[in-house]
């Protein structure tokens, strides 16, 4: 056995590979277009490089792989899928498929819809790698300021004007609602009355982008805890310790179980919070990047066709409307 193996060639892993999946050197050899005696010395060739068997040709009629044989399988996968790989790489390059995507999403986005895009960019895209970056508020579109992130998919920021250089395209939004843990005073109470809702600590989101660091989204309580996790926050609510807007996507199922009461505030309804497809204006998006806005964009049409065919259709009486009367609404 040979101490210092040498270094096989593409191809006689490609015929050791095509041999272990067809079960045969013959067949293998009908597969490759090539003699069931070229195979067999390929083979041979490569043992001899290595230095050990690959396939018992003695105690079988059809080759079986040896202990060395199953190791060096996984091995020549290996290196296999990764030529594949790269020649799958080089051939989007070439095509003008971006390498790697940096994609900035807003803690709001529902979990759903983020995973949605994800799992059919990777269908789509599988040699483009993605970077995902998790922000609040203005941290998102900060993060494409600094070209840390292609695109992204913002909340609202101060003004309608939006920030000069940056592409926007609405991509629907998100309910919230005011929440709190069901042993909360606010939860407890019969009936809330206006202003209730400042004698509380309230928790509020926050983030350090000069964007919106200074800005207060729908802030009443002058106690306020300010977080910049969305996950902290939800945490903190769970356990009773203040209250705050939270998107109905992330809270309904502690809603439907009772951890988390919709408050009733006459003055805090709670309201939408938009949200918009980024990308800056001078660095547009490539492919990957353009389909990516595209998905989130037709989950917001899906959505409206799907409620549209939910939408139960109105009953009509069956009884003759009698003469000289009002038709009921």
């Amino acid at each position: 056995m040979a101490s210092d193996p040498g270094t096989p060639t593409l191809d006689q892993l490609r015929v050791f590979l095509t041999v272990v999946d067809v079960g045969s050197f013959a067949g293998a050899a009908r597969k490759l277009n090539r003699a069931t005696s070229v195979i067999s010395y390929s083979i041979s060739n490569l043992e001899a490089q290595l230095g050990v068997t690959l396939f018992d040709r003695e105690s079988t009629r059809k080759p079986q792989l040896t202990e060395f044989g199953r190791t060096v399988l996984a091995e020549a996968r290996t290196v296999f899928n990764g030529i594949d790989g790269l020649r799958a790489k080089v051939k989007g390059l070439l095509q003008g498929l971006e390498p790697e995507v940096h994609l900035a999403l807003d803690v709001m986005l529902p979990t759903a819809r983020i995973v949605d895009a994800l799992k059919a960019f990777r269908t789509e895209f599988p040699t483009v790698t993605l970077r995902l970056h998790m922000e609040a508020l203005g941290g998102v579109t900060q993060l494409l300021l600094d070209r840390i992130a292609t695109i992204g998919v913002s909340g609202p920021l101060p003004g309608d004007a939006g920030v000069v250089g940056v592409e926007r395209i609405g991509v629907g939004n998100v309910v919230l609602i005011p929440v709190a843990s069901p042993d909360h005073p606010l939860a407890r109470a019969a009936k809330n009355k206006p202003g209730a809702g400042r004698d509380h600590v309230q928790l509020v989101l926050t983030d350090r982008s000069p964007l919106t660091g200074r800005t207060d989204f729908a802030v009443v309580s002058p106690r306020t805890w300010r977080l910049a996790d969305l996950g902290s926050k939800h945490m903190l609510l769970k356990e009773g310790i203040g209250w705050g807007n939270m998107p109905v996507p992330m809270v309904q199922e502690d809603l439907d179980s009772g951890r988390l009461v919709h408050l009733d505030l006459p003055d805090t309804k709670g309201g939408i919070y938009s949200l918009e497809a980024i990308y800056r204006a001078d660095t547009p998006p490539g492919p990957a990047a353009a389909w990516l806005i595209a998905r989130f964009e037709s989950q917001v049409a899906n959505a409206t066709i799907t409620a549209k065919l939910n939408r139960k259709p109105s009953r009509k009486s069956g009884k003759p409307k009698k003469k000289g009367g009002r038709a009921k609404s």
